[in-house]
């Protein structure tokens, strides 16, 4: 027995939605320059929301929450944000009513902008891991204005879990809340890189030029991670060496005229060492008169480095016997800083552009 069935078909018109425009073959690219992290004011409201998104980030303390909450919210919320608000206040650019680190990062934004003029595809932006401008804020905006490629930029030379990995998954987190995502690239740590090497050497050779005394010791103070984050795989400890070693032989200095310390510990875990509060002070004691710090592994000046060292250090150092003291700045939105950052980002950039 054959079984006849008949099917109507209904105009392809009704049967499916129209198809949406079609997307371009290849849309723009972006380009997003991350750094650390600024509060919005000096207040203790504004300090607070920074330092409790920035203090409860698992990559930064990788303390138990049930061990750590506590503390951050009993403790450390409630002091902490007057305290570094004055800090704060000390080095606030008063004109744009933020800190130096937003200024900077602006500019090294808008100057790559201007070198990559030439590529009318290509949009600049810049974002904060913690703070504002957010990553994803800036992410949407990038994904709004025709971008189906980003090149993340975390601002970190030397990686670490810290600080670089923190960046990427904030960024892959603002992508899991798209549906149609970009193809990304991301920028990798360059301890090494002959452009940052001869930039950092550059930048030294220019100011210790300047003075009117020649430093006996220079110090490259990078801020410092938990000692336990380096014994279980983070490679920022080797990374910071390799970074000063590669500048002795670029500067032709040996190891006791540059020597690697690290700053800013918090809590009472032991961080890595030598710390440079305590060599800056041994130094002093030694007999020590004419000392030089500058800090490889932040790309722009911020409270680590203008208040920290800039004012701290100097401090300590004469207190100890020390006289000539100078802070060399950072590479921020300078030629040789910018140059370091255009290279490192048309690498990325290659077969996009």
């Amino acid at each position: 027995m054959t079984i006849e069935t008949t099917r109507r078909i209904e105009p392809e018109s009704a049967a499916f939605p129209a198809p949406p425009a079609a997307l371009p073959l290849a849309g723009k690219v972006g380009v997003l320059l991350v750094n650390l992290g600024t509060p919005d004011g000096t207040d203790y409201w504004p300090m607070r929301r920074y330092l409790g998104e920035f203090l409860s980030d698992r990559r930064v303390i990788e303390w138990p929450r049930a061990v750590w909450y506590p503390v951050l919210y009993g403790i450390v919320l409630s002091r902490r944000p007057k305290k570094s608000g004055a800090l704060y206040a000390k080095i606030w650019n008063r004109e744009r009513n933020e800190s130096p680190l937003r200024t900077f990062t602006r500019a090294q934004g808008e100057k790559l902008a201007a070198a990559l003029a030439g590529h009318d595809n290509v949009i600049v932006d810049w974002a904060m891991r913690y703070g504002n401008p957010s990553i994803e804020t800036v992410t949407n905006s990038l994904m709004e204005r025709g971008c189906d490629r980003v090149v993340v930029f975390p601002l970190y030379p030397q990686y670490s879990a810290t600080t670089t990995a923190t960046v990427n998954d904030k960024f892959f987190e603002a992508l899991m809340k798209l549906r149609f995502q970009p193809a990304i690239r991301t920028v990798p740590p360059y301890p090494g890189e002959p452009v940052y090497i001869d930039a950092l050497a550059r930048s030294i050779e220019r100011h210790l030029a300047g003075l009117d005394f020649a430093p006996e010791v220079v110090i490259a103070s990078y801020h410092g991670i938990p000692k336990s984050y380096s014994e279980r795989g983070d490679p920022y400890y080797e990374h910071c060496l390799a970074t000063t070693r590669l500048l002795r032989q670029r500067l032709g200095w040996d190891e006791k005229k540059l020597v690697t310390c690290f700053q800013s510990r918090f809590g009472p875990e032991e961080w890595l060492q030598p710390y440079t509060d305590q060599t800056v002070e041994r130094l002093a004691r030694e007999g020590v008169k004419s000392l030089a710090v500058f800090n490889p592994g932040f790309v722009s000046d911020c409270l680590e480095t203008l208040e920290e060292i800039a004012v701290e250090a100097e401090k300590t150092f004469r207190a100890a016997g020390g006289v000539n003291f100078t802070h060399i700045p950072c590479l921020n939105d300078s030629e040789d800083g910018m140059r370091v950052i255009e290279e490192l980002v048309r690498r990325e950039l290659s077969g996009w552009l």
